[in-house]
Order: structure tokens, then C-alpha cells, then sequence
């Protein structure tokens, strides 16, 4: 073993965590995930600070909630110096390295604001969100993330024959019609061909060889690998035989009702009206669709046994700590929704599997957890398994270290998640403007209330509704519960999140010195400053 072991963090996008038959699922299995969860622990209830790409992993990166470090939605810029998960680490000597996709936008005005350049380590590690890079994938989307529109990727299909203006696109996310026409991916009518690319050349298995080539070239020294696949994120197009593994008959029942139909609530009445919502709550597209996203997740899971099969035979299982997660779910047609907004469970709550190598964690291996969890946990996870002492000024959330180890103690009594629909059509449709697009989740592990800015809340009941298709947020009956949770929605708004650059061990130092030397307030003669133990400069006559 090394001294301090390694980590491999992988993040799986917009899976959603009861498509996994460890949670649960009848419809799929996933038994390599099931093997790794025999391993670990499983936690029941995780949720992410955000249920979009861009935030959720801000957050996951950070250990921060997304009100602290402004980074809202996706193409918003972590802002340059918000500490990083890589500066926490890097601190530690441990390398944090990229191998996937990291959705970060670089704070290129912050960086010319401080006089950084972006060509220089420091700026590159800005714009990488503290990771050092061995390969970033964030898909094709140049005018986004300009300079990681998947050249390497695309690199490697050429070398394998797969040519074009954008192999991303022709070959991984594009199929063949009846007439040898190009189908692309984007559209949700082609969703059950077969994309052109091979299975052993696609995203999900290139990005599993690249993650254990990254492994192999290590030494003894520390290491974090971020291993983030691109999958099961739309689009919605996967090879042969992933393709047609699945069929609608083998879905899970829709999770929707008329009644939500019916709602008072503008927002959502705005929500079920945009474009995804509507083409997600046709049958026909969802039974086209939802298969192939199943097969995804299928593919991905087989290509994770690839890997922690390498695990196995090089002898890292005994160094390394593997943690498996998504960074959020996909509604997928459930509440009449499509996409991954809003906060049911389907969207917001995520798988999260944690396997610790150490023998302190031999007596929880194989149980389930049902511990309130955030994604801004791991940050502290990951410092306190290399050695790290705890920056609760800097990191909000919990290392779960404690419940990998079997401890018991306090812990947290609500979950907070965060969404600014400023960009989105439906705040046009409500009449909101930008600076009051906002909701934030609280749940308490049963009642799950939603603060809408400008609008009456929702609440639902999960322990009577656990499907949570009624709103309860209007009803009187629940008058007490709505003014409890936004008591606790008001006492996490009050809490210290940006007086980061003091310890408390500091603020404690400071309190028992007082004043700073010199600096004399307050009294009114020398008897009485000599008394509490201080003295005039010698310059000083009285």
C-alpha cells in the first residue's frame, strides 16, 4: 500500500439512482455496480446541490453549496480563487487529475482582473476547476466550452478509420437510416438505431481505457483520479447491441398523475409547457427513448466491470478508495417532465457508493446507509482520507468518514438543494424576473418543501407519497409543516458561507488576544490596562 492510498472518484451524468439494481431496480441489472456496492456502502439517500450539470459539480468540486460559490447554471464560471477540491488536495501532496468530463467554464475575466495568465499552471488549473488534466471530454459543445469539444476523442476515432468534420458527432452520436442516411442523435425519433460508432470504440469504453492508463502510470505517490463518463447523458444514442437490449415493455411504470395536471402552482404549469416537458410525456417518445437510456446505463456498467476487473489483478482494490455517483438524475417523462429539473427524486437524489480499502472500514462493507447525504460531502471525504485536517470555514459539507467507519454521532437533520431557472423559458412564462429565479429544496429524510421565490411553496410527503404526486404546499392542513421548513430553509440562509479566509482556530486566537498589539480601545487609565495584563509603549508618559 501506499502511504496514504489513492482515490478513483467516478461520476456517471444524469444517471439516475433507481435505474440501478443495487437500489432497487427490477428492470435493469447492473451487477457490477451490485458487486462494488457489496464492497462498500451504500448511501440511500444522497442528494446533489443542484439537479444541472454545471452547479451540481461545482459543488461536488468545491464541497460548497451553489448560493456560496455562484456558479448557477451551466456555462457560469466558477469564479477564479473559489478553493477547489485540487487546491485542498494539491495542499496534502496529493495529484487531483481529470480523465472525463468536468463541465467547468473558466473565469477568464477574473483571471485578467488578478493578472493570471490562463496559459499558466495556475491558470490552467483555474480553468480546469483545481485538476490537473490527462484528458478532458465535455462532448461537443465548442461555443460553451471552446478548446474541449472532444478533440481527443475525436483524435482517436480518425485513428480508427471514423473520419469527418466532427467524429463526435458523425460516428458516437450519429446513426444510419434505412437508406444509409445520416440520423443524428439530437432528434428523439432516432433514438432506438444504433449509433455508427462500435462498442469498443465508444465514449464510455474509451474513457474506461483512458482512466486505466492513467492508474497504470502511476507510482507511489498520492493520487485522485476523477474517471467522469460523459453517459447515460443525452444524446440519447448508444451502439450495438446496448441499442435494442431493452425494449418499453421492460420500463418501469410512469411516475406521474392526472391530478399534477391540474396543479395551481404558475411555475409548474410553466414547467409541463416547455418543449422537453411535452416530448417527454409522450408515451411513444419515452418508450423509444427510455430503452436506449437504459442501455446506456447497461454499457456503462459493463464497461466499469472491465475496470474494476484492472483494479483487481494490478492490486489497487488494497490502496484505492472508489466512490461511484452521479452528478444528477433524469426525469424522463415521471411528473410529466423531461430533462433533469426540479427536485423529485428522480432528478435530485443520486446514487452514491463509496468503497474504503482501509480494514476500518471492513465492518460496514456490503451495508446501506440512510444518513442525509449531500454531494459536498466527498470534498471533505477526500481530505480527511488523505490526512487533512477539516476547513468547516471553507467546506460545508460532512466528511462521511464517520459512517464509512461504523461511528456513530450526530449528523445532519435536512438536505439542501439548489436551482436557478433564470435561463429558462418557463421564468419568461411566469413573469419572474432573473434575480427572483430561484427554488431551494429542504428535506428532512420525510417532508420535502420547496422555497419558490415570489410564489406560495410546494410540499410533499414522502413517507404517504413517496411518488410525490401531491402537492400539499396550499393546503392548511399543513400550515405547521411549511412554517417548520421554512424556519429551517431561514437558519441555512443565515449560516456563515463566505468568511472563508479565517480558520476558527484563527477567530479563536484573535477573540483571546483581543485587540491587536497596540491597538489600546477603551480604557480609561493605565492601572486599569495594566490590570488585564497589558502595557503602554515606553514612548508613552501616561
Amino acid at each position: 500500500m501506499t502511504a496514504r492510498g489513492n482515490v478513483l472518484f467516478i461520476m456517471a451524468d444524469q444517471l439516475r439512482w433507481d435505474y440501478l439494481s443495487c437500489y432497487g431496480a427490477r428492470h435493469i441489472e447492473t451487477p457490477n455496480l451490485d458487486w462494488l456496492a457489496s464492497r462498500g456502502v451504500r448511501f440511500d439517500r444522497a442528494y446533489v446541490q443542484s439537479p444541472v450539470c454545471g452547479p451540481s459539480r461545482m459543488s461536488f468540486y468545491t464541497g460548497r453549496y451553489m448560493r456560496s460559490h455562484g456558479a448557477t447554471w451551466n456555462g457560469f464560471p466558477l469564479r477564479a480563487g473559489e478553493p477547489t477540491l485540487g487546491d485542498h488536495l494539491r495542499a496534502l501532496g496529493v495529484t487531483p487529475t481529470l480523465v472525463g468530463k468536468s463541465h467547468m467554464i473558466p473565469d477568464r475575466d477574473g483571471m485578467a482582473r488578478l493578472g493570471i495568465e490562463p496559459d499558466s499552471i495556475i491558470g490552467a488549473r483555474i480553468a480546469e476547476c483545481g485538476f490537473d488534466v490527462f484528458v478532458r471530454d465535455d462532448g461537443t459543445n465548442a461555443t460553451l466550452y471552446p478548446g474541449r469539444n472532444a478533440e481527443d476523442y475525436d483524435r482517436y476515432l480518425r485513428s480508427h478509420g471514423m473520419d469527418g468534420e466532427n467524429p463526435w458527432e458523425e460516428w458516437a452520436n450519429s446513426a444510419l437510416g434505412p437508406d444509409g442516411e445520416l440520423c443524428s442523435g439530437w432528434m428523439l425519433e432516432n433514438a432506438d438505431l444504433p449509433a455508427r460508432v462500435p462498442k469498443e470504440h465508444s465514449e464510455t469504453a474509451w474513457l474506461t481505457t483512458r482512466g486505466i492508463e492513467y492508474i497504470e502510470a502511476q507510482g507511489d505517490a498520492p493520487w485522485l483520479c476523477h474517471l467522469s463518463y460523459i453517459k447515460p447523458h443525452w444524446p440519447y444514442l448508444v451502439p450495438a447491441p446496448y441499442n435494442d437490449m431493452y425494449s418499453a415493455a421492460d420500463l418501469p411504470a410512469i411516475n406521474r398523475s392526472n391530478a399534477e395536471l391540474q396543479t395551481d402552482h404558475p411555475l409548474m404549469q410553466a414547467w409541463t409547457d416547455m418543449r422537453v416537458s411535452q416530448s417527454f410525456s409522450r408515451d411513444e417518445i419515452r418508450d423509444k427513448v427510455a430503452p436506449v437510456y437504459m442501455g446506456l446505463i447497461k454499457e456503462l456498467d459493463d464497461q466499469l466491470g472491465r475496470l474494476f476487473e484492472y483494479l483487481r489483478s494490478s492490486g489497487r482494490m488494497e490502496d484505492t478508495m472508489i466512490v461511484f455517483c452521479s452528478d444528477h438524475g433524469d426525469n424522463m417523462g415521471d411528473h410529466w417532465i423531461g430533462e433533469k429539473d426540479l427536485f423529485y427524486d428522480c432528478s435530485a437524489r443520486v446514487p452514491l457508493i463509496i468503497c474504503d480499502p482501509r480494514p476500518e472500514a471492513d465492518a460496514t462493507r456490503g451495508t446501506v446507509s440512510d444518513a442525509l447525504t449531500e454531494a459536498i460531502d466527498l470534498t471533505p471525504t477526500f481530505i480527511e482520507f488523505f490526512g487533512g485536517a477539516p476547513k468547516p470555514h471553507v467546506i460545508e459539507g460532512r466528511s462521511l468518514q464517520p459512517i464509512l467507519h461504523g461511528q456513530s454521532g450526530p449528523w445532519r437533520d435536512y438536505c439542501v438543494s439548489e436551482y436557478d431557472y433564470a435561463t429558462r423559458d418557463s421564468r419568461r412564462a411566469v413573469g419572474v424576473d432573473q434575480s427572483d429565479a430561484r427554488l431551494v429544496m429542504i428535506f428532512d429524510g420525510r417532508w420535502k418543501y420547496i422555497h419558490v421565490e415570489t410564489m406560495r411553496p410546494m410540499l410533499f410527503d414522502l413517507q404517504t407519497d413517496p411518488d410525490e404526486v401531491r402537492d400539499l404546499g396550499n393546503d392548511p392542513a399543513f400550515a405547521d409543516q411549511v412554517a417548520r421548513l421554512r424556519e429551517l430553509h431561514f437558519d441555512w440562509t443565515r449560516q456563515h458561507h463566505n468568511r472563508i479566509t479565517r480558520s476558527p482556530e484563527v477567530v479563536e486566537a484573535m477573540t483571546d488576544a483581543r485587540e491587536p498589539p497596540g491597538i489600546l480601545i477603551g480604557y480609561r487609565d493605565r492601572e486599569e490596562l495594566e490590570a488585564d495584563g497589558l502595557r503602554l509603549p515606553d514612548h508613552a508618559r501616561r
